[in-house]
């Protein structure tokens, strides 16, 4: 199917491979382009070394349209789109900053550029400074969200109403059918995160991969707030995080509590007590690990099928 973002990224289907901490590195995002799609490669927990060999590697294993994923809040950020740009890479997605401060360098040397919005305000932000198209997340959404708490449902149609350029829906999205009702509020594609976590080819550890088979409804929460709210797994971790929110911490508190890589012990070593275990409420209807190409296939079986029954009503 050939619509504005098939064409921006010169993929096969709309769906973008989310680029996730600790989740999505190169055999991800390779096998995510090679089935259709534009896989993603999250360059938010790499130093600038491993990412230049990520990139490298992604290349070796796909001919396919690939790009890389940087929260501008990150350190060594210049360092990373100075690699980005040496490895040739021709699309960016900017998330966590603001997206005047790299679009245009990144536009005069060639590259396409999207940035993830969780609000129509910021939207229109990202459109004012020139973004190729935008990624508009709501807090249904793993990992970190926007502090407005917008559905996906009511976000979509909202940023849709008053945006020009592409329009890319994310935020609960793991089935075709959710692909094709985000596509009738007025999305041009769709951003998938949480069911590439359980694929074959995420870098995520092997137990957090069956914590998120295993979540049921209810399971995930939006916390810490007051640092940069995230939607977590309730493990030891999450309890520890309730109980100090009785006492009335600071953000100084927080912090300390939270303290450094533990989205890494989660995610990325296994640690599901002590670990940050980020995944999105739609992990209660992701019940297996798959092939990416198997995740792909079944989308867009879906997307097609439920489109005809749509033109049947």
């Amino acid at each position: 199917m050939a619509n504005r973002i098939t064409s921006l990224f010169n993929i096969k289907y709309p769906i973008i491979q989310a680029g996730m901490i600790w989740n999505s590195g190169w055999r991800l995002a390779s096998a995510a382009s090679n089935s259709g799609i534009l896989g993603l490669i999250g360059a938010g927990s790499m130093y600038p070394d491993v990412l230049r060999e990520h990139i490298q590697k992604c290349k070796e294993a796909t001919d396919q349209p690939f790009g890389v994923n940087v929260p501008m809040l990150y350190p060594n950020i210049q360092a990373i789109m100075d690699i980005i740009v040496e490895e040739d890479v021709k699309i960016v997605f900017t998330s966590a900053g603001n997206p005047k401060t790299w679009t245009t360098w990144l536009q005069d040397k060639g590259i396409t550029v999207v940035h993830v919005v969780s609000s129509v305000k910021f939207a229109l932000k990202a459109q004012a400074s020139g973004v190729d198209a935008v990624v508009a997340e709501g807090f249904e959404a793993g990992g970190h969200n926007g502090r407005d708490e917008t559905t996906t449902l009511t976000l979509i149609p909202m940023v849709k109403e008053q945006l020009e350029i592409p329009l890319i829906a994310a935020g609960g999205i793991a089935t075709g059918k959710a692909m094709l009702a985000c596509m009738v509020l007025g999305a041009d594609g769709v951003q998938v995160g949480s069911r590439f976590v359980a694929s074959e080819e995420s870098s995520a550890h092997q137990d957090f991969k069956q914590v998120v088979v295993n979540t049921k409804e209810g399971d995930t929460q939006l916390t810490l707030k007051e640092l940069a709210p995230v939607r977590l797994i309730k493990n030891k971790f999450y309890n520890e995080v309730q109980e100090l929110y009785k006492t009335g911490p600071t953000p100084e508190q927080l912090k300390e509590l939270l303290g450094r890589a533990r989205a890494k012990r989660g995610m990325f070593e296994g640690d599901l007590e002590d670990g940050e275990l980020e995944i999105g409420q739609i992990a209660g209807l992701i019940h297996d690990i798959k092939p990416v190409a198997e995740i792909v296939e079944d989308m867009m079986k879906e997307f097609e099928q439920a489109k005809i029954k749509l033109s049947t009503y």
